[in-house]
């Protein structure tokens, strides 16, 4: 078994049996995943690290079999496995949306491969057209230099700069002659560049098209020639930026790399837009422990599941047990947005932040008042006393399929029964056994306070009792 199963082994476990909203629950979570952000994997075989891989891309180009074949093709030659990760220093500022290709750099690192971070210093000069609707004003070296200053420190977080290299593309692109430049663009095919999407939509559009643009890719492609890169990660929006790689590298005599593209993630905001600064509805990877922390738990819940495959080191299997739970109702989707904020925190600033982040939130935010929620089913302690909880919960709040389910929302320590007096909540966890007692049986042993509200919760449905 690899290490990264046995870890696999040990949270599946904490996900099947404990409370997840539990502070103790999401530190046991933490601690374990957390650690997987250094896990050595080159005990994985070649298949193995391609299919790792390959779950969180959208397009892996030959194929995940091309892959593996390169990666044991480095490995009994001896040689490094070169993987490419560039950026052009457009701004000052990293990203949570940057930081999705440069996980599965980290990743690739954590293999045994060899990293090679480029920063596009001549390439910024022009600007990547992709996805644009209009030229880019071009950049100073002042601009560039400044943006730069930072970069490395933003990143250090995901890439371990000690075994990977960073280098600048001005390195080679600085020395391109003219007869080299006009004798690759003599051997690419132009519709390789009309078939973008963004190009006829701006000529179409009346909007401009520099010649430097038209060849940006080109130019992009000269680094991975530089470096023989076997495999090349970006975003989605790169991909044909990335084929054109291959296609040079080929023009070069070279084995075209690999491509991998990964998901652009979408904006805090939850409206379907990009995360973007100029948008606002991003995480800034400097930004304070409390400000990532909060940032994250103010998502709509339909991010919790693609932000937790993207920003972490949860496997599929991990994540489906926890979708169950959710739709099962034995887990809150606060909960486990609060369990993916400590993840980020923690990678960003360490486990220490990451608790630090949860304790200041859950003081500032989390108590909350059943008193003040509206429309909660009422049942009535009068009429149905005689009820047993299973029943009661199952048919006539209808809060669980069967009384089997509520007995597993038991198990899993989400079922209890809250009094609420002056804003101030005491929970008591029901057991197993008080699915087959009677509500007033299980009122009387837990002995309601005079004045207080009384209420039932089953995992994250709630109703009021009324005694």
């Amino acid at each position: 078994m690899s290490r990264l199963s046995e870890s696999v082994t040990r949270v599946m476990h904490i996900l099947d049996e404990a409370d997840l909203g539990a502070d103790y629950t999401a530190a046991q979570l933490l601690s374990e995943t957390t650690a997987r952000r250094s896990l050595d994997l080159s005990d994985l075989s070649p298949e193995e690290q391609a299919a790792l891989v390959e779950g969180r891309a959208n397009h892996l180009i030959p194929s995940a079999a091309v892959l593996a074949e390169k990666i044991e093709a480095a490995q009994t030659a001896g040689r490094p496995f070169v993987v490419k990760y560039g950026i052009d220093p457009t701004s000052p500022d990293v990203h949570l949306g940057h930081a999705v290709p440069i996980i599965i750099a980290s990743r690739f690192q954590r293999m045994g491969h060899h990293v090679v971070f480029i920063i596009g210093d001549v390439t910024a000069k022009i600007g990547d057209p992709s996805g644009r609707s209009s030229d880019r004003p071009p950049l100073t070296d002042e601009d560039i230099a400044r943006n730069l200053s930072g970069y490395q420190q933003q990143v250090t977080p995901f890439i371990d700069f000690e075994r990977a290299d960073l280098r600048f593309n001005g390195e080679w692109l600085n020395k391109v002659t003219l007869p080299e430049l006009v004798g690759v663009l003599a051997r690419v095919p132009v519709s390789m560049s009309l078939q973008r999407e963004d190009f006829r939509t701006r000529l179409a559009d009346g909007h401009g098209l520099s010649v430097a643009e038209f060849v940006y890719s080109v130019v992009m492609a000269w680094d991975s020639v530089a470096i023989d890169a076997d495999v090349e990660l970006g975003g989605v929006d790169q991909l044909l930026n990335l084929q054109m790689c291959r296609k040079v590298m080929e023009i070069s005599d070279q084995s075209p790399e690999v491509v991998i593209t990964t998901p652009l993630i979408e904006g805090t905001d939850g409206t379907g837009t990009k995360m973007s600064k100029s948008k606002g509805n991003y995480v800034g990877l400097t930004a304070s422990p409390d400000d990532v922390y909060g940032r994250l738990m103010s998502i709509p819940d339909h991010l919790t599941e693609p932000y937790l495959q993207l920003l972490t080191e949860w496997t599929d299997d991990e994540i489906r047990v926890v979708t169950k739970r959710l739709e099962e109702g034995t887990a809150h989707p606060m909960a486990i947005k609060r369990i993916l904020a400590g993840e980020v925190v923690a990678a960003l600033h360490g486990l220490d932040a990451a608790a630090a982040a949860r304790a200041e939130f859950t003081a500032r935010f989390s108590k909350r008042s059943f008193v003040d929620t509206q429309n909660l089913p009422v049942i009535s302690l009068k009429d149905h006393a005689e009820d047993t909880l299973g029943a009661l919960i199952s048919r006539t709040l209808d809060f669980a399929p069967s009384i089997s389910a509520v007995r597993r929302v038991a198990q899993q320590k989400g079922l209890r029964l809250i009094r609420e007096s002056n804003g101030d909540q005491q929970p008591t966890p029901l057991t197993e056994a008080s699915v087959q007692q009677t509500l007033g049986e299980v009122v009387g042993e837990t002995g309601a306070l005079e004045g207080a509200e009384l209420y039932l919760k089953v995992g994250r449905k709630v109703a009021r009792i009324d005694v």
